[in-house]
C-alpha cells in the first residue's frame, strides 16, 4: 500500500507529478483503498474547469483516439446529456471556438440524443457522414458548476453539518482531519455565498459512516471543495457555523486579515472590493467587530494583493458604533475612479484575552478560534 498522500493542484498532466506529503502513513484501514470512475467517453479540454471547454469524444477504444464534435453535429439537448456525463449542472453556452480552435480529427457524425441518456456515446447518431467542418466551428461547451457544497440540519442556511456532493453523491466531510484549517473553512462559507468561517465543530455518529475528506493543500490552491474530496470512512463529521454577514477578509493569514470584499448585490451574490478612500478607522472598527475580532490593527491599500474591478464606488459612514458594515450610512454619490494599489487591505487585532490570575494582565493566555477560547498551546492554526 503506497503510504504518502498526493498532493495535487488538479492542473497537472500525471499524478506521479504531483507533490506527496514527506512522511509515511503507518497504516491503512481495511476498506480504504481508494475506488475511482471517471469517464472514459467525453471530455472538456482548455476551459477554466471540468465544467467547461472543447468538447472531444472517443471514437476509437482500442486505439484511445479522441476527437473534436463539429458545431453542427450537437445541439441542447446533446449539451445536456454531456454535462450529466461530467457531473456539472446544465449547460450555459454552447458555441464553436470557444476553447481554442482544432485541426483534424473531428467526428463527422451528427448527435441524436433525447436528452435523458446518461452517457453521450448511448445516444444514437447520424448514418452518413458529415464532409466538412468550417473552421471555427469545434463545439465549445460550458456547463453550469454543480451546486456542491451545502449545511444541512442547522438553524439557518449557514450553519449546520457539511456535505459536499462528488461523484453524484452528498456526503458529510470528515471532522478529525489533520489538515482541516480556519482557511480550509473560510473556503466552504465562501462557496455557500456566508462570508467567513464562525466556529467549527464535532458531530459524532454511532457507527463509521461514508464521508469526503478534504484536502487542505488543494483547497489551497484554489480549487473548489468538491474537487479535494477523498473517500473514507469516520464517525465523527463536521458541523460548520459561517457568518452570514454581507463582508469578508480574503487573501489574509487568518479570519482577522485581508483585503476587504463586501456583499454589494444580494440576488446576484456580486462580491466588490472598497476603495481606500472611501474607508476610515471608524468603519474598520465595525469589520473588525462583525468579524469577531479585536481592535483594527493596520489599515492600507493594497496589503492583500491588488485586483481588478469591480469595485464599490460609494463612500462608507460609519459612526464606529454599528454592529455591521452594511448597517452605516453610505455616500450619495458615485466615485469614478480608485487609484491603482488603493484597494483597501485591513488587519484586526487577534482575539485575546488572560484568564484565571491575579489581575487583568496577568493569568493563562487565550486566543478565540472558531469560536472558542482555547489556552493557546493546544490553538490550531
Amino acid at each position: 500500500m503506497r503510504t504518502k498522500e498526493f498532493q495535487c493542484g488538479g492542473h497537472e498532466s500525471a499524478l506521479l507529478d504531483c507533490r506527496s506529503s514527506g512522511t509515511d502513513r503507518n497504516t491503512c484501514s481495511p476498506g480504504k483503498a481508494v475506488g475511482l470512475t471517471c469517464s472514459d467517453s467525453v471530455r472538456l479540454v482548455n476551459g477554466t474547469s471540468m465544467c467547461s471547454g472543447r468538447l472531444e469524444v472517443k471514437n476509437n477504444q482500442s486505439s484511445q483516439r479522441w476527437s473534436s464534435v463539429c458545431e453542427d453535429d450537437i445541439d441542447q439537448q446533446d449539451a445536456e446529456v454531456v454535462c450529466r456525463e461530467l457531473d456539472c449542472e446544465a449547460p450555459s453556452v454552447l458555441q464553436g471556438a470557444l476553447y481554442g480552435e482544432v485541426e483534424a480529427p473531428m467526428r463527422t457524425k451528427e448527435f441524436q440524443c433525447g436528452g435523458h441518456e446518461s452517457a453521450l456515446l448511448d445516444c444514437r447518431s447520424s448514418g452518413s457522414d458529415r464532409n466538412t467542418c468550417s473552421p471555427g466551428k469545434a463545439v465549445g461547451l460550458t456547463c453550469s458548476e454543480p451546486n456542491a457544497v451545502r449545511l444541512v440540519g442547522g438553524a439557518s442556511r449557514c450553519a449546520g453539518t457539511l456535505e459536499v456532493k462528488h461523484l453524484g453523491e452528498w456526503r458529510p466531510v470528515n471532522y478529525y482531519d489533520f489538515d482541516w484549517t480556519l482557511k480550509t473553512s473560510d473556503a466552504a462559507c465562501r462557496e455557500l455565498d456566508c462570508g467567513s468561517a464562525v466556529s467549527v465543530r464535532e458531530r459524532e455518529k454511532f457507527s463509521h459512516i461514508s464521508v469526503w475528506r478534504i484536502s487542505n493543500f488543494c483547497v489551497k490552491s484554489g480549487s473548489a471543495l468538491r474537487k479535494c474530496a477523498i473517500p473514507y470512512y469516520s464517525s465523527s463529521i463536521l458541523n460548520l457555523t459561517c457568518s452570514d454577514s454581507g463582508l469578508w477578509l480574503v487573501n489574509g493569514t487568518s479570519l482577522c486579515s485581508g483585503r476587504l470584499e463586501v456583499k454589494t448585490n444580494q440576488s446576484t451574490q456580486r462580491w466588490s472590493s472598497v476603495c481606500e478612500d472611501d474607508f476610515d478607522q471608524q468603519d474598520a472598527e465595525v469589520v473588525c467587530r462583525e468579524l469577531g475580532c479585536g481592535a483594527p490593527s493596520v489599515l492600507e491599500g493594497a496589503l492583500y494583493e491588488e485586483v481588478e474591478a469591480p469595485m464599490r464606488t460609494k463612500e462608507f459612514q460609519c459612526g464606529g458604533h454599528e454592529s455591521a458594515l452594511l448597517d452605516c450610512r453610505s455616500s450619495g454619490s458615485d466615485r469614478n475612479t480608485c487609484l491603482p494599489g488603493k484597494t483597501v487591505g485591513l488587519t484586526c487585532s487577534e482575539p485575546v484575552r488572560l484568564v484565571g490570575g491575579a489581575s487583568l494582565c496577568a493569568g493563562t493566555l487565550e486566543l478565540k478560534r472558531q469560536g472558542e477560547w482555547k489556552p493557546v498551546i493546544n490553538v490550531i492554526i
